[in-house]
């Protein structure tokens, strides 16, 4: 069964598994101490950390273990904004970060500091202008953080632009390399890095946080000796060791895979435009990592196309709404402006083939297909002539993603060409998802309105 899902989280490495059950054996000590036993799992420790540090790209004394990526972002977020709390409590972060920052940047917030999300193009790439207006504007920003790329649509980010800007404010760059670390060293010029092993095929449970020499950093919380105060607690140091060892392993053949996949993610970006009706695929199209490919059908509910792939032997995963627990919109797909109702994003492990990417191509129509007949859409529903109504009410009051979207490409016929349909919805979705239908079906859509109770009004104007 293809896993194509490794944004997510990666399969353990081969080399990672080898190097886990030698050090079980090896490093079981406290590296502290300096007996035998902690002398060799001090060894082990500090190799592991030049390995890790050579593929960040910096001093191994700059470089922490922690016990996830989650934890680097968090560490990393709090340590610079306490160091730099003379300078101002101001936090700049791109409108698509990861989660792990957004909920940084929200308990910063709840701590009496001010944060500015950027906005990001329909590309999800963010822009160094901005950041360097709201630096301008913000003597007192302590902190600005910049993905390397994004963990769900794979546009990577003007990483060395942004933090050539950021030095000249004197602000320091935090940079989440989570997903692009695999797959080569981040541009120059960030202060602060994180990344999460299991994203690479390490064991779940590292993280690196990597700070350089200069920036003023105030560890939060009790602390203690190891990790030079910043990630206290006893080390894993096996998974630590693995963790090293397979970053080491895929980078060595990054480039020969990299270049391998992204032919393969061509091929998904051309013929799913060509084989399912009514899709847009999301994301920069050049500027983006070598294996991720992500794509929004209309009229199709998230949840339930993923479970269709799943049981033609295919496994994905989705940004929208649909298939989250809060029923809210990916908040990277809403930043980006595009559709997010049946999202699949596919992020293609090392190794996969051409045979299984061919299969996937093969199911996906066909998935497609039966969701949309299950929500009473044999095919995407046309768009009628003749209407002959100035205005056009539709109720889809208690209707979820999708059925929003339905009623209103089965009603915009319905209304003469410059007639305006309004949509009544409590579905939070459908604040993304109808203006992407104008957008992808060239209507006019008008804005949005309080209704009665929870309810929004959607006006759209037929234009053709």
């Amino acid at each position: 069964m293809p896993y194509f899902d490794v944004a997510s989280s990666a399969p353990l490495h081969p080399v990672a598994r080898q190097a886990l059950q030698a050090s079980l054996d090896e490093g079981w000590a406290d590296p502290a101490r300096l007996y035998r036993e902690g002398r060799r799992a001090r060894l082990l420790l500090d190799a592991a950390r030049e390995a890790a540090a050579d593929a960040v790209g910096c001093r191994p004394d700059e470089l922490v273990f922690t016990p996830s990526g989650t934890h680097a972002v968090h560490a990393g977020v709090s340590g610079v904004l306490a160091g730099r709390r003379r300078v101002g409590g101001h936090l700049v972060v791109s409108a698509v970060e990861h989660s792990s920052v957004l909920h940084a940047a929200e308990a910063h917030e709840a701590a009496g500091g001010t944060v500015l999300r950027v906005p990001v193009g329909r590309t999800g790439a963010a822009s160094a202008d901005a950041y360097a207006r709201e630096l301008a504007d913000r003597p007192d920003t302590a902190l600005a953080c910049l993905q390397s790329a994004n963990h769900e649509v794979g546009t990577l980010q003007p990483v060395a632009e942004t933090a050539e800007v950021c030095a000249a404010a004197g602000v320091p760059l935090l940079v989440d390399a989570a997903q692009s670390l695999p797959w080569g060293p981040v541009e120059a010029g960030w202060s602060v890095l994180t990344a999460s092993a299991h994203k690479w095929g390490g064991p779940a449970g590292v993280g690196l946080l990597a700070v350089r020499k200069g920036v003023r950093y105030a560890p939060q919380g009790p602390a203690d000796e190891r990790e030079s105060g910043r990630s206290p607690g006893f080390p894993n140091l096996p998974a630590i060791v693995a963790a090293a060892a397979s970053l080491r392993a895929v980078r060595d053949g990054a480039d020969a895979e990299a270049a391998r996949l992204r032919v393969l993610v061509d091929r998904i970006r051309r013929r799913v435009a060509r084989l399912v009706p009514d899709v847009e695929v999301v994301g920069d199209a050049d500027r983006r990592l070598p294996h991720l490919v992500t794509f929004s059908c209309l009229y199709v509910d998230g949840e339930t196309l993923l479970h269709e792939l799943d049981r033609a032997g295919f496994s994905v995963n989705s940004g929208s709404s649909c298939t989250s627990s809060t029923l809210t919109p990916s908040h990277v797909l809403n930043a980006m402006g595009v559709l997010s109702e049946g999202n699949v994003r596919v992020s293609l492990p090392h190794g996969t083939t051409a045979e299984e990417v061919n299969a996937f191509l093969e199911a996906l129509p066909r998935a497609v297909a039966g969701v949309r007949e299950q929500l009473g859409v044999s095919e995407a529903p046309p768009v009628p002539v003749g209407g002959e109504a100035d205005s056009l009410t539709v109720d889809a009051l208690g209707l979820r993603c999708p059925q929003p979207v339905i009623e209103l490409a089965r009603a915009i016929g319905g209304v003469a060409v410059g007639g305006v349909v309004t949509v009544l919805s409590d579905d939070e979705v459908a604040r993304l998802d109808i203006p992407a239908w104008c957008a992808m079906r060239d209507q006019e859509y008008l804005g949005e309105s309080a209704a009665s109770g929870d309810a929004v009004a959607y006006r759209v104007r037929r234009t053709h």
